[in-house]
């Protein structure tokens, strides 16, 4: 290929179903040089990047994961109209080539847009383990368009692809495919059709398209036919599509024909009987028995992990890292304005810079929830979760949103949009917040070994074992009084076996912990000066600031709870973000010995009230960013007041019961 550099940069789409690997694809191409944001219009992420190879500068956009280019759902309308109206130069699909024969249905569809498309057979890894035998080259010709075999974990064959990529978008007036065509009844009508459009339809559609769309009833291709064809026309094409209702089975038929002599012409398959090792592991991870039990296992050994590791590395980070830098600015500053040193010392370092020693904690839980899901593995998980969330009212999708808020509520809350039924997404939206996130996760992990010792890892689950009890009673509660429904099927593709990629699992936990510090260095640090100018003003100390005076206002509310206005303050600092609260912790339990923020806990903080504090912690209303993306997805500010309600109840009662149970026990009291 002779090196070029193109008058702009070529725009590529990246085109798959779901679970593929095009986002593997995406981020080995891109890297960290990406740019997150909605579609026009859109609340659906998009992923756009770019791409440098021998002079040639490529944007490539990440398109959402669809089955097909309908208009019954958002991300499938936003792939074709971004090949529609943005027009790419050449459109790369990413197929699953152990599932070869469900993945070219979306090619047979792409095929029909104005668009030079090159194929990329991605996983011929495990297309092999399972005794697939593709010939790309073979495929290529029946098909008559580039076909490339990949492993894109591996990087294995990606120059190939995109080098096809760039040739075919320099030479459109090469790409001649071998498109379906509808089965022979309707020919003839799907002829009539788009000759009474030809003179109608506007660019970007091309005719041959919208006819084919109209006899499979595509609702938004029907609106816009009616404003084409005007009063006049429509009448007829109405007429003609109203005897022609079962054209759509002709189209699908001559797909399916077309699929098929694709798969005869490039494929082999395997000889019968033969098991491969994704079906040898199911044997065990989707047993009855034995699955729950591995689920089970798989989660404890993710916490244990948490604790084992993270743990003394979050000590170290304190010990040797945070203290002394707040020993070197306070003696660097000795001669300036005590409020100075202090503002430095224990606000911006002691608030925001807290946050920084639970990184480690962070990382070890967004690495095992993208190993679990890049191997596969989530899916059974959600398959073996399915008889469990029935008396919810849920199915097994919606566990894969709910096990995401372990991260974060609100891409849980997002992700339930793969749940088709509108009540079961409304559920699952209003009881994901109660899933403990990362950074309620952080506050755990943080106190319960101040408090607890050696039953710190045990405490811990217990509480978390206490949040998802709720979760389940409430959503039982939600089922039989609001949401009454009548039970869904769960349809669900489970992917094969694979091990992770730990490019792709690393770019995704950079960006995540990069925006976590991000946070911790503009709200929380801005939250963190703000809460230490009124905790030192107008002095001379904490006890007669203008917090103290706001906090004791509160104390009354806190003493069912066992918490003084100090914590109080914590607890309400985590509504703007959850990590406000171990900041303000910093902030008022600061020791001016230098004494860490453990250590001034330990000896300030009764067990009882910091049990109590925890599980009030945990089930609080959610953050401000939960609520507004609860709001988005509802719709309605009466559900989202409603969830954040609940869990404020919820939050009242059983942190007030934990520490009245105590006091009764007279345990913990001091």
């Amino acid at each position: 290929m002779t090196a070029t550099t193109s008058p702009r940069p070529l725009l590529i789409g990246l085109a798959g179903q779901p679970n593929v690997g095009k986002s593997t694809l995406f981020n080995l191409l891109t890297g960290l040089d990406q740019r997150l944001g909605n579609w026009p219009g859109k609340t659906v992420a998009r992923r756009e990047g770019h791409w440098e190879y021998q002079g040639d500068r490529v944007t490539l956009v990440d398109l959402p994961g669809t089955y097909s280019l309908t208009a019954d759902s958002p991300e499938e309308k936003i792939a074709r109209d971004f090949i529609l109206h943005e027009q790419p130069d050449v459109v790369v699909m990413v197929a699953d080539a152990a599932a070869l024969e469900r993945n070219l249905y979306l090619l047979a569809e792409l095929l029909l847009l104005p668009v030079p498309v090159v194929l990329g057979l991605n996983r011929m890894d495990l297309a092999r383990r399972q005794g697939l035998e593709i010939e790309p080259h073979v495929l290529a010709a029946a098909l008559g368009l580039p076909v490339i075999p990949l492993v894109a974990r591996q990087a294995q064959g990606v120059i190939v692809l995109m080098t096809a990529a760039l040739d075919l978008a320099r030479t459109p007036q090469n790409f001649r495919p071998a498109r379906p065509r509808i089965a022979a009844p309707h020919r003839q009508v799907l002829t009539a059709l788009r000759d009474q459009l030809a003179a109608k339809v506007p660019l970007p559609y091309p005719p041959h398209w919208a006819a084919t769309k109209l006899l499979e009833g595509d609702r938004e291709v029907i609106g816009l036919a009616r404003g084409w064809l005007g009063a006049e026309g429509w009448p007829a094409v109405a007429a003609l599509l109203s005897a022609h209702e079962d054209a759509v089975v002709d189209i699908a038929t001559g797909r399916y024909a077309w699929i098929g002599r694709m798969i005869r012409a490039g494929v082999k398959r395997p000889r019968l009987g033969q098991v491969g090792l994704t079906d040898r592991l199911d044997r065990f991870a989707l047993h009855p028995f034995w699955g729950p039990l591995i689920l089970l296992a798989v989660f404890a050994l993710v916490f244990a992990l948490s604790f084992l590791i993270a743990a003394p590395l979050q000590d170290w980070l304190d010990t040797d890292l945070l203290r002394p830098l707040a020993t070197w600015i306070t003696a660097s500053l000795s001669g300036a304005p005590p409020w100075l040193s202090g503002l430095l010392a224990e606000g911006v370092l002691g608030g925001a810079g807290i946050l920084v020693t639970f990184l480690p904690l962070l990382t070890i839980l967004l690495a095992a929830l993208a190993l679990l899901q890049d191997s596969g593995y989530l899916a059974r998980a959600a398959y073996l979760m399915d008889r469990y969330l029935h008396p919810l009212g849920l199915h097994g999708k919606s566990f894969l949103p709910l096990c995401l808020g372990f991260g974060c509520n609100v891409p849980a809350i997002l992700g339930a949009r793969v749940i088709e039924s509108p009540s079961a997404r409304l559920l699952t939206i209003l009881l994901a917040p109660l899933v403990p996130c990362s950074a309620r996760l952080l506050m755990l992990s943080f106190l319960t070994p101040i408090f607890f010792g050696h039953w710190a890892l045990a405490v811990a689950i217990a509480v978390v074992a206490l949040n998802l009890v709720l979760l389940a009673l409430l959503g039982i509660l939600l089922n039989q009084t609001l949401f009454r429904q009548e039970r869904d099927f769960f349809i669900m593709e489970m992917p094969l076996y694979q091990f992770p990629q730990p490019r792709g699992i690393g770019l995704a936990l950079w960006r995540d912990l990069m925006a976590f510090l991000r946070k911790a260095g503009s709200l929380i640090l801005l939250f963190a000066v703000c809460l230490w100018t009124l905790g030192h003003f107008p002095g001379p100390g904490l006890e007669d600031s203008y917090l103290a005076r706001f906090g004791q206002l509160l104390a009354p509310l806190g003493d069912w709870l066992g918490l003084d206005w100090r914590l109080l303050l914590a607890l309400l600092a985590s509504f703007p973000a959850k990590e406000n609260a171990l900041a303000t912790l910093s902030i008022l339990y600061g020791s001016p010995e230098g004494a860490g923020l453990a250590a001034t806990l330990a000896t300030q903080v009764p067990p009882a009230s910091a049990l109590s504090f925890i599980v009030a912690t945990l089930l609080f209303i959610p953050c401000m960013a939960t609520v507004a993306v609860t709001r988005q997805e509802t719709g309605h500010w009466g559900w989202t007041f409603l969830g954040s309600g609940l869990m404020l109840v919820m939050a009242w009662g059983m942190a007030g019961l934990v520490y009245q149970t105590c006091r009764l026990l007279g345990w913990g009291l001091s």
